[in-house]
């Protein structure tokens, strides 16, 4: 007989969130009742994989056990990390392969190719960065690209004097703003509802902290930074670190953008996910720009 699973397996089968990506959404989703502080902190992929296997030798941390506890009420941390109770187990096993729909099988090879490199969800820009400082994200960081609007997580949230250490340290930076004497940078403010040309004034600035930044770099490290501007229609914010980490932020109609979510993508090894779409949209935007 194979050994009972425990309870939280049988519970994460149940709703579809054994696949790491689908999981994390959740977790921050029940973390955000709980304590917006844990919001963007779930177990690593590793750490998913002992507690669906059964393999701890003690309960996770307190704020991980809360967290689990509001995702499945009713249940405590205790009861979740124990074998399934028998009347669990009476469920009726899903259909066979050969007898499910095809819209079903499609919809699995979605969730698995679409959704697993998704770690954490965020319901706005507000919130993801409380919960994942700039420091964080760009400290240790070799290479940065990044298209968007006016940029803001480098060039407001993260000190101008990191960024000179970065690019001297030898850390690649590449930055594609929305042209600020464009078209669509205007639409977009119209869409949003300044009246004040806003977004071209913080755009223009952001443009110039950079280039005074460059004027600062050492000869050898100037080539390290480099700027960009394209003319069309905003669809994301888009931060690619160190070929691995992808922070995508979508344009939502009429919202400003800090209103929008912010998901984090983790490139995996066997390139399924959404990580390249977001790496193909930022090269293609890149080739079509104009440097400043």
């Amino acid at each position: 007989m194979p050994p009972t699973p425990i309870l939280l397996k049988v519970l994460l089968e149940e709703r579809r969130l054994l696949r790491y990506g689908m999981f994390c959404a959740e977790y921050n989703k029940a973390a955000r009742t709980v304590d917006p502080h844990l919001v963007g902190a779930p177990p690593s992929r590793a750490q998913f994989h002992r507690w669906t296997t059964g393999e701890l030798r003690r309960l996770p941390n307190t704020d991980n056990c809360r967290v689990l506890e509001a995702m499945f009420p009713g249940w405590t941390a205790d009861q979740l990390f124990a074998p399934c109770p028998p009347d669990r187990l009476t469920q009726q096993d899903p259909p066979p392969a050969n007898e499910r729909t095809e819209l079903e099988s499609r919809a699995d090879h979605s969730s698995a190719e679409g959704y697993a490199d998704v770690t954490a969800v965020f319901p706005t820009r507000a919130e993801f960065t409380f919960a994942r400082p700039t420091h964080t994200l760009f400290d240790q960081a070799k290479d940065i690209r990044a298209a968007g609007l006016s940029l803001n997580l480098l060039c407001q949230q993260y000190p101008d004097q990191r960024l000179h250490q970065l690019i001297t340290g030898g850390t690649t930076l590449r930055c594609l703003f929305l042209d600020p004497e464009g078209e669509a940078i205007r639409a977009r403010e119209q869409e949003e509802g300044y009246t004040d040309h806003h977004l071209v004034t913080l755009t223009r600035l952001n443009i110039e902290v950079l280039t005074r930044l460059r004027k600062r770099l050492p000869a050898e490290a100037g080539d390290r930074l480099e700027i960009a501007v394209y003319d069309e229609t905003i669809r994301f914010n888009i931060t690619l670190i160190d070929n691995r980490t992808c922070i995508m932020q979508p344009y939502l109609p009429h919202a400003r953008g800090v209103e929008s979510p912010t998901f984090i993508i983790e490139r995996q090894p066997t390139g399924a996910g959404l990580y390249a779409t977001f790496e193909q949209v930022f090269n293609q935007l890149w080739e079509r720009s104009t440097r400043v």
